[in-house]
C-alpha cells in the first residue's frame, strides 16, 4: 500500500514536470513511475487546468478581452511552450511533399517553416479566441470548461500512450512502451463515467472535444507517419485544448 501511494505520488510529480511549469521538484523514479501510470495525464489536467482559469474568474469585473487575455497567458505560463514546439513540428510535416520518411525528417528538422509558424499561429489564435468565447459565459460554467478541456485533452494523451504504436525510437516510444492497453481502463473509468454522468453540460461537451481533438493529430500520425512520437503528443496535447474550450463554449451558446 505504501510502495503505490509513493508511485502514484513519484508518477503525479513526473506528469506535472512534464506537462507543466509548476514548481514541483525532481526525483529519482518520477520519469518512470509517470510513463507507466497513464491515469496522471487528466490528473494534471484536472490540477492544472484549474490553476490556469482563475483568470476567468475576473469575467464579472473585467473586459472580456483582458479576459480572455488573461487565460491565453495564464495556460501558457502554467503549460508552458514546449508542446507548442509540437505542433510547429506538425505544421511544417503537414505541408512538406514526399513519403512517410521524408516527413519524418521535417518532424526532426530544427528549421522553422512556414507551416510551422501557421500552425502555432492558428492555435494560439484559437486559443485566444476560445478565451474570448469562456469570458462571455458564466464564471462557474467558463472556469469548468476550461478545466474539463484540460482534462480531455490529457485523457487523450493518455490514450495515446497506451495504443498508440512508435515507429522509432523517441520520446513517443518512451510512452508507448511503459503503458499498456490494461493500464487505460482506470483513467477511461473516472473520466468517461463523469462525462456520461454530466452530458450534456457544457464542462462535459468540452471533455469530449479535449479528446477528439486528440485524435486528429493522431489518425494523421497514423496515416502518414506510420505511427506517433513526441511531436505528435505535444500537438495533440495542445489542439486538444483548443477544440475541448471550442466545444463547451458552443454547448452552452446551443443550450
Amino acid at each position: 500500500m505504501v510502495v503505490s501511494v509513493k508511485r502514484w505520488g513519484r508518477a503525479i510529480r513526473g506528469a506535472l514536470g512534464f506537462l507543466t511549469r509548476l514548481p514541483v521538484g525532481h526525483h529519482d523514479g518520477d520519469w518512470d513511475a509517470f510513463r507507466s501510470t497513464p491515469a496522471a495525464f487528466p490528473l494534471v489536467g484536472l490540477a492544472a487546468g484549474a490553476v490556469a482559469a482563475l483568470p476567468l474568474l475576473a469575467a464579472d469585473v473585467l473586459a472580456p478581452p483582458t479576459v480572455a487575455f488573461g487565460y491565453l497567458l495564464a495556460v501558457y505560463a502554467v503549460m508552458g511552450i514546449n508542446h507548442l514546439d509540437g505542433v510547429a513540428d506538425l505544421g511544417d510535416a503537414l505541408v512538406v511533399h514526399g513519403d512517410s520518411d521524408r516527413r519524418r525528417e521535417v518532424l526532426k528538422d530544427t528549421t522553422t517553416g512556414v507551416g510551422a509558424i501557421l500552425a502555432v499561429s492558428i492555435t494560439v489564435a484559437g486559443l485566444a479566441l476560445a478565451g474570448l468565447g469562456l469570458a462571455s459565459l458564466p464564471v462557474l460554467t467558463a472556469v469548468t470548461v476550461a478545466i474539463g478541456a484540460e482534462v480531455g485533452s490529457k485523457f487523450g494523451m493518455a490514450s495515446m500512450a497506451c495504443f498508440g504504436r512508435a515507429p522509432y525510437e523517441g520520446m513517443g516510444r518512451q510512452f508507448t512502451e511503459a503503458a499498456s492497453s490494461g493500464s487505460w481502463l482506470v483513467p477511461a473509468a473516472v473520466v468517461l463515467s463523469a462525462a456520461t454522468i454530466g452530458w450534456p453540460h457544457p464542462a462535459t461537451v468540452a471533455v469530449c472535444g479535449g479528446i477528439g481533438g486528440v485524435t486528429l493529430p493522431w489518425y494523421w500520425a497514423n496515416r502518414h507517419l506510420g505511427g506517433i512520437n513526441g511531436d505528435i503528443f505535444g500537438a495533440a496535447n495542445e489542439l486538444g485544448r483548443v477544440a475541448g474550450v471550442h466545444a463547451g463554449v458552443i454547448a452552452w451558446t446551443l443550450l
